[in-house]
């Protein structure tokens, strides 16, 4: 379904009174239930969301598997702050090695979700107070969500404010093609449309210097078929 457009009479319903994260409520249940999840963009574009990996079915997608250990592998015993954590698939692995970590979702659905599969989590916006600030060892933007309010500057900047000394910032994002932009995205089921939501996508040719806008440097970057996996630590400030 990716980048292509719906043909025929569109009869779903949409619901303008329905608040964004009921909406993202909607579709994480939907997910959970097997149902095929995609995004429409302000263009028109449909991208079909990979809802198996978010709920952590066992994928047989070897290279999707190699991903999602390249992030967990990143991250240390050291406590994880997971933003925008969804299902919590990420949380919940890291809870299930030994390691502390939180993961931080603005849906009901999702914190239900993580907490049923044994990880820790709280509903909450990224860009409202949380717990520890300045004290997480790494904080994870999975799945795209360095997108979140679809700044990624400042999205990045707000999460430099979460890291204690020395810690990194983990970030999953599209693959090595992708050009970057801000859209707007709506989420979509067969019979249900979501709401309208800012969203920015992040290429790996733009990624250094969104990063340096926000005071952080890329240290590190795997790329991995579809996904790009990159560390950024605290740039060093001049003395």
């Amino acid at each position: 379904m990716e980048d292509a457009a719906v043909e025929g009479q569109d009869t779903r319903v949409v619901y303008p009174d329905v608040d964004l994260t009921e909406a993202v409520d909607h579709i994480y249940r939907a997910g959970a239930d097997g149902a095929a999840c995609w995004t429409r963009n302000d263009k028109g574009q449909l991208r079909q969301l990979p809802m198996n990996r978010w709920m952590g079915v066992r994928s047989t997608n070897h290279h999707d598997s190699l991903a999602d250990e390249h992030v967990l592998a990143q991250c240390s015993a050291r406590p994880t702050l997971d933003l925008g954590c969804g299902p919590g698939r990420f949380t919940a692995a890291l809870h299930n090695r030994g390691h502390a970590a939180l993961g931080v979702d603005s849906s009901c659905a999702a914190i239900e979700l993580t907490r049923g599969r044994g990880g820790t989590a709280m509903r909450a916006d990224v860009f409202t107070p949380l717990p520890a600030e300045g004290c997480w060892d790494q904080v994870l933007l999975a799945d795209g969500n360095i997108g979140i309010g679809g700044d990624p500057v400042h999205t990045l900047r707000r999460t430099a404010t979460l890291l204690a000394r020395g810690g990194v910032v983990i970030v999953d994002i599209d693959s090595p093609t992708t050009e970057s932009c801000y859209e707007w995205i709506r989420w979509e089921t067969e019979h249900y449309l979501g709401q309208w939501f800012p969203w920015s996508r992040v290429g790996i040719r733009a990624l250094g210097a969104i990063a340096q806008s926000a005071g952080l440097l890329v240290s590190h970057v795997v790329e991995i078929h579809e996904r790009v996996i990159a560390v950024l630590t605290v740039a060093a400030r001049a003395t």
